[in-house]
């Protein structure tokens, strides 16, 4: 199977922990999805394509582009649960759509207060929205889930959280209409935006910081046993590993995620895209992108092959 995703308008936000970079907003129709299935679709015995892989439903016709996706895929994968907050606050008909298309649950991601929201989201008013976008969610009956993400400079003001959660009644509300409300903390990836974030990266005295109830909520959505088990190894640890391992690995897989950004420039779904994981151009044929793939000619895969 191949899924070919199109970043068709981007994202209204510029997440400082966002894997994928901060690439500029695309501005792609739906004529430019139909190229793109057309171009890669021979290529895959199973194909599925999406208007996204930013932020979801980003433009304004995101029901029409879903039924389009439908129509060009062989398969059509349910919505995931994720949504576009800075939709739900602007379209009336946007969380009914969700829940029309099966969404019982969905995720919004905190950094803490409305300061620290605002300030990692990377504009102003993002922490009301998200607060806004809940409420939404509980009045359709779909449960929100919180996603929290911790440094150094906002691990100490989780409590504010937890406010919120009592304020909110969110565990009280779900179970109102049989649903559970979830939350989870962890730390960012070491891809695109985060990579800046390295020197505030919370360390193993850190999680001392985390209350016990957003403690224990993770450890039960993640079925672990302890917190460390969440936030893994110690970098330490990790380096000395790898130092002693000469083994390569392939990074090719039977059933590939390409990225297509508003370029069409096209970049497997291993980290953020960038110029040494980049295929070729959608726009100079698909071969040179399937051929980059499979023969390992990006100098991403080149290097981890060799």
């Amino acid at each position: 199977k191949l899924t070919v995703c199109l970043d068709m308008h981007g994202c209204p936000n510029r997440c400082r922990h966002c894997w994928l970079g901060a690439s500029p907003n695309g501005n792609m129709n739906g004529d430019e999805l139909i190229f793109a299935a057309e171009k890669l679709k021979p290529f895959a015995e199973s194909f599925e394509i999406d208007f996204w892989y930013r932020e979801p439903d980003f433009c304004d016709n995101y029901s029409e582009m879903w039924d389009l996706t439908e129509k060009l895929s062989d398969v059509k994968t349910s919505h995931y649960e994720l949504m576009s907050f800075w939709r739900a606050v602007r379209d009336k008909d946007y969380v009914p759509w969700l829940f029309s298309k099966g969404v019982r649950s969905c995720q919004l991601t905190l950094f803490g207060g409305e300061e620290k929201t605002d300030f990692y989201v990377g504009r102003k008013g993002a922490y009301n929205e998200i607060v806004k976008a809940a409420e939404l969610l509980l009045e359709h009956k779909i449960a929100p889930r919180f996603q929290i993400f911790v440094n150094k400079d906002n691990i100490g003001e989780l409590s504010v959280i937890e406010r919120l959660i009592e304020d909110m009644e969110l565990e009280k509300r779900c179970e109102s209409f049989g649903a559970e409300f979830n939350l989870f903390i962890h730390q960012g990836s070491c891809d695109g935006e985060n990579e800046k974030l390295y020197d505030i990266r919370v360390s193993e005295e850190d999680l001392e910081k985390i209350p016990k109830k957003l403690s224990d909520m993770t450890l039960k959505y993640f079925r672990k046993k302890g917190i460390k088990e969440v936030f893994g190894e110690k970098e330490s640890d990790l380096c000395r590993a790898f130092a002693q391992d000469r083994s390569t690995f392939d990074l090719r897989e039977s059933s590939p995620v390409f990225y297509v950004d508003g370029s069409f420039d096209v970049y497997p779904n291993i980290s953020a895209p960038s110029s040494i994981y980049k295929l070729g151009n959608l726009k100079n044929g698909a071969e040179e992108i399937a051929e980059s793939y499979l023969e390992n000619k990006s100098a991403a895969q080149k290097a981890s092959a060799n």
